[in-house]
């Protein structure tokens, strides 16, 4: 894959990733409008993590760390993968329907570990009964996500990066229409997720079978293939799944502070937006892009591939950063405070922002750096270094909490993430070639910073400068789209100016990407 098809690959997945971090940052502020932060949305919050704490084990970090590059081999081998698929489909079905009963039955105890301070509180029992609606739902989107990295090794992005946006167009619909009508929004929210997920893995089983990937059920059988797979996922669930463990841990420190956990959920979410669309589209192009290359024995393109990667990542991500930490407030102000969110609320979901907006960079490159080990089928190395990120996260969040309060988990997440990315590029070492940015790298990545230096001063600039429309009505949101586009507007011209990056590539890309 060249340059500009990486690009394009991302630009794919990204514009998708885009749309859905977009309406998901309209479905949280219909819910923080309709329910806002307080007991309700603490109950909704702990029990819809749970689904994607297994999610993010069972699919997206096992399977995009160890089903991808197997499948990606096979088929570029023309080894049966689809066998191979089809076996894959069928033990995780299997597996999952064991863990969603075994969690329905056991919904109070797995409350307990993970929201500690909910009991004895009328929080408790909400969250158990939230938790048996959406838990199913961890089986219909694990199940489309690996057909989904049966599309993305098959070089077929769009359909699985579009999935996720039914999830956010039922919500925002659902809950509107019962708003609308009187009826019970909480129950309707819950009710949605499961929805969600079953129209989830139909719209990707049909992309799959479009594009010839005829994956079927059958009676699971523990091969030699099978076995593999096993051992090279259960290390990469781990690593994969570090940020939810470490939001979990967080979540069990902020269940003992009034409204805590929905202001983390929230400061989440928006800085999840910049993330999903670069760090996770990055690491979706470039793990079956890098799986190829090694098998075909080409270091080069290998290492080219990584570089503009890495490239890509610092170039969209640094900028976000510097907006989330600069100019919180009028951010969570403009979006959220409304409704049953209040000021106070927008205050400290921006404090939470701009702290998860120091390790903004930090959680992208992990999903640059975790595919080189990944593409190898190296999954304990990275493993071994989400363990001592995960207990670094808890000893902080949880030794923090009697100092800091509520903010302890956001400082400990970003302080781990970081630690996570260091571990990564001192093991990353002993990789070879592939692992090493080229020389535009090294010339582009102070250019870069230099530019998103400058811009935290335009935007400081512009806020003080705008802030009687900031603070008048439905004036805000002009000036805060007006605060961003020239914000946008000097990144791209200063970058651009002292060579960070061409804006004919992007330009190039995207005509390919149409095209």
């Amino acid at each position: 894959m060249q340059p500009i098809r990486l690009l394009t690959g991302v630009l794919t997945v990204g514009v998708w990733t885009l749309l859905s971090r977009v309406l998901g940052l309209v479905r949280e502020i219909v819910i923080l409008a309709l329910i806002g932060p307080g007991p309700v949305m603490d109950a909704f919050v702990a029990a819809f993590r749970l689904p994607n704490m297994f999610r993010r084990f069972f699919a997206e970090g096992a399977f995009n760390a160890a089903f991808v590059p197997m499948f990606s081999k096979r088929l570029e081998a023309d080894d049966a993968p689809l066998d191979f698929g089809s076996s894959a489909l069928s033990g995780l079905a299997f597996v999952l329907l064991i863990i969603s009963a075994l969690a329905m039955i056991f919904m109070p105890a797995l409350v307990y570990a993970t929201a500690e301070g909910f009991a004895n509180d009328p929080r408790f029992a909400l969250t158990v009964d939230f938790g048996r609606i959406v838990f199913p739902y961890i089986l219909f989107i694990s199940l489309a996500a690996l057909l989904s990295g049966a599309l993305n090794a098959a070089g077929r992005f769009a359909a699985a990066a579009a999935a996720p946006v039914l999830l956010n167009v039922l919500v925002i619909s659902g809950m509107a229409i019962a708003a609308w009508l009187g009826g019970n929004v909480v129950l309707t929210l819950v009710w949605l997720i499961p929805v969600a997920g079953i129209a989830q893995l139909i719209l990707v089983w049909v992309a799959a079978e479009r594009a010839g990937l005829k994956l079927r059920p059958r009676r699971p059988r523990w091969t030699p293939e099978m076995k593999n797979l096993v051992r090279v996922a259960v290390p990469a669930a781990l690593a994969g799944g570090v940020m939810q463990v470490n939001l979990l841990v967080g979540q069990q420190v902020a269940s003992n502070f009034e409204k805590a956990v929905g202001w983390l959920y929230a400061a989440d979410r928006l800085y999840q937006l910049p993330l999903g669309v670069v760090g996770i589209a990055v690491g979706i192009v470039l793990l079956p892009d890098l799986s190829r290359k090694l098998k075909a024995g080409d270091d080069a393109g290998g290492r080219a591939a990584f570089s503009r990667a890495a490239e890509i990542s610092l170039a969209l991500t640094l900028p976000s950063a510097v907006a989330l930490v600069v100019i919180p407030l009028p951010i969570v102000a403009v979006l959220f405070q409304r409704g049953a969110t209040s000021m106070a609320d927008a205050a400290a979901i921006a404090q939470a922002v701009a702290i998860y907006g120091l390790g903004l960079p930090a959680f992208v490159l992990q999903k640059v750096l975790q595919p080189l080990f990944f593409a190898r089928e190296d999954t304990k190395t990275p493993f071994r270094y989400a363990v001592v990120s995960m207990v670094m996260n808890a000893v902080l969040a949880i030794g923090l909490a009697p100092v800091l309060g509520w903010l302890a988990p956001a400082i400990a997440t970003t302080v781990a993430g970081w630690a996570l990315v260091a571990l990564l590029l001192i093991g990353g070492r002993r990789l070879g070639p592939v692992a090493r940015v080229d020389d535009r790298f090294r010339k582009r990545a102070w250019r870069i910073a230099a530019a998103s230096v400058i811009l935290g001063a335009v935007l400081w600039g512009t806020m003080f400068a705008l802030e009687p429309l900031l603070n008048a009505g439905g004036m805000r949101y002009v000036a805060l789209i007006l605060l961003i586009a020239i914000g946008a507007a000097v990144y791209g011209l200063v970058g651009h100016a002292i060579g960070a990056f061409r804006l004919g590539d992007f330009r190039e890309a995207v005509s390919r990407r149409r095209r």
